[in-house]
């Protein structure tokens, strides 16, 4: 009998669930699914970097020996982080099968999808409407996108949505994915990260199969980009996504596209892409707002059949502001902790479990980071004052701790073109990129001025 991937792991997590207590398998394993086959090693997902780091060191060669168990055959996991697994358009369907009596085991087979049809398993289970929060900080991202699950091709298309990282914007491409296969089992649904479809169109040229590159995104029903602000100066990619958005465009297919920035602001990329790329709708996410962190916590312990009571909550809530990626690391940190302390949570574990990144009332270790303070520090480095940074005057002498200022608010903070040329004397963000392009040749070129930079950056980072 022939097993998938997720049949494998199904196996596999049914035995070891009998093995290992309630609390550490619903806190490291529950929820994690094989994702694919790459020769004989299974890729499992998991919800972060610190999971498939645990689980390897913990849990990896017991998972490894139950699989082994499960197919006949020697077979290796890896797990990979549900925000950086490397999945694929069109990834290759393959199956594991035990060896027959007497025959020597041998590695999974790989089949490609014949039509070359985009697999529904490259989308995250856990990354649905039901599972999302909706606060101040998202409610048009939200709304767009569920505006675009029930009627994709029409409502906005293209759907670009932008902010920083963590804050949810996979999250949303992937529910609107899964909508559109629950009303529409047959629809041809996609994603893949700005990266991924580089290295795929590379890999089409150089095995002259770009025709099949081609069909294979240019005829489903919905497309998912992440990260399309990779597509700087990427000429060759630029041209090839072009004629593939037009194409799916005109036909009436959907598009979602994510950024950490909006288009205006994407340097390095044409001006015709930037152009369609606000045909549709351009929504942001911000930070989530104290409330919607305690919304966004007290969800993720009802999913995971978590006990934390207000207080810790409120301690996380409090501490954690920056994203909803750094809320569920701090879960997970505390997990861990209780798990090795065979402690019950409650806000002096968590105090403990965290310390190093909190302090007691919940203030950060290090003072946060703002652009006043990056100014002000390189301002004191190149002996000028940070009034003079945001002056109108042009001379070399502010020139070039000017646009280091930048580069490092950009670096450091992720600030918005927009709002980093605001705090310079309301310049506008082709200057600002201008001056982040100049500082980042001049570290390539020039010793000196990188060994400068550097350490004006290693005493903001470290004070």
């Amino acid at each position: 009998m022939e097993l998938t991937p997720s049949e494998v792991w199904s196996h596999v997590l049914g035995l070891v669930q009998e093995r290992m207590p309630e609390l550490s398998f619903r806190t490291w394993l529950h929820g994690t699914q094989a994702v694919a086959v790459h020769g004989s090693e299974i890729l499992v997902e998991v919800p972060s970097d610190f999971h498939a780091e645990w689980i390897e060191d913990r849990y990896g060669d017991h998972l490894k020996e139950l699989a082994t168990r499960v197919t006949g055959q020697e077979v290796s996991i890896s797990f990979r982080s549900a925000s950086t697994s490397g999945l694929r358009v069109a990834p290759e369907v393959a199956v594991v099968q035990p060896p027959a009596p007497g025959a020597t085991p041998s590695s999974p087979s790989a089949t490609p999808d014949p039509g070359g049809r985009p697999c529904h398993g490259s989308l995250n289970e856990r990354y649905t409407f039901d599972r999302f929060v909706v606060g101040n900080n998202n409610q048009l991202a939200t709304a767009a996108s569920r505006a675009v699950a029930e009627n994709p091709g029409r409502s906005y298309n293209p759907l670009f949505l932008y902010g920083g990282v963590g804050l949810g914007k996979t999250h949303l491409m992937h529910a609107v994915g899964h909508a559109i296969l629950e009303r529409s089992p047959g629809a041809r649904v996609a994603y893949v990260t700005t990266e991924q479809f580089m290295n795929e169109l590379v890999r089409s040229i150089q095995q002259a199969t770009t025709r099949e590159f081609r069909q294979r995104f240019r005829q489903i029903d919905l497309l998912l980009v992440d990260d399309v602000h990779f597509l700087e100066r990427k000429d060759s990619t630029q041209e090839e996504f072009f004629h593939t958005f037009n194409a799916l465009y005109d036909a009436g297919k959907q598009v979602i596209l994510t950024s950490d920035r909006p288009p205006k602001e994407l340097p390095g990329v044409e001006e015709r892409l930037v152009s369609r790329f606000e045909w549709g709708l351009v929504a942001d996410i911000k930070m989530p707002d104290y409330e919607t962190r305690v919304a966004i916590l007290q969800k993720k312990a009802a999913d995971d059949g978590l006990t934390l009571d207000d207080e810790v909550m409120d301690f996380i809530a409090r501490s954690c502001t920056s994203s909803v990626r750094e809320l569920e690391g701090a879960v997970i940190k505390l997990l861990a902790y209780s798990s090795l302390r065979r402690e019950e949570i409650n806000l002096a574990l968590a105090r403990s479990a965290l310390e190093g990144v909190i302090r007691d009332g919940g203030a950060r270790t290090a003072p946060r980071l703002t652009a006043t303070r990056i100014r002000e520090r390189v301002a004191e480095e190149w002996g000028v004052t940070s009034a003079d940074l945001a002056s109108k005057r042009r001379t070399r002498q502010l020139t070039v701790p000017r646009q280091v200022a930048m580069y490092l608010i950009k670096e450091l903070l992720d600030e918005s073109l927009v709002r980093i040329g605001e705090g310079f004397g309301g310049r506008d963000h082709s200057t600002v990129i201008h001056s982040i392009r100049k500082v980042e040749s001049a570290l390539e070129e020039d010793a000196d001025f990188a060994r400068r930079v550097i350490r004006v950056r290693q005493h903001l980072e470290s004070a």
